[in-house]
């Protein structure tokens, strides 16, 4: 799986062969960005694809030290409730 960072849409991508398997777009507001929205296409569910590609968004952003997040995406209130030592990146 490769993941890439698309400013111009604002959102994260997983690409799993030559395929966009995942996104979780976010929308930038001083210091903050928040994940509005999480999407896995049909083909590529059950996979665990959402929960790698936001643990690699957040992985990123903490080695960035950039910006705080704001979970509005149902799909990444659970994971970070799930993931509580990602707690220092919530907004």
């Amino acid at each position: 799986m490769e993941f890439k960072h698309n400013e111009e849409l604002n959102r994260y991508e997983a690409w799993l062969d030559g395929k966009l398997a995942g996104e979780a777009h976010y929308v930038r507001t001083a210091g903050v960005a928040n994940f509005d929205h999480t999407l896995v296409p049909r083909q590529f569910e059950g996979q665990g694809i959402a929960g790698k590609l936001v643990q690699h968004v957040m992985d990123e952003l903490r080695v960035a030290g950039e910006l705080k997040v704001q979970p509005t995406c149902p799909y990444v209130v659970r994971w970070f409730e799930m993931h509580p030592d990602y707690a220092d990146l919530l907004a």
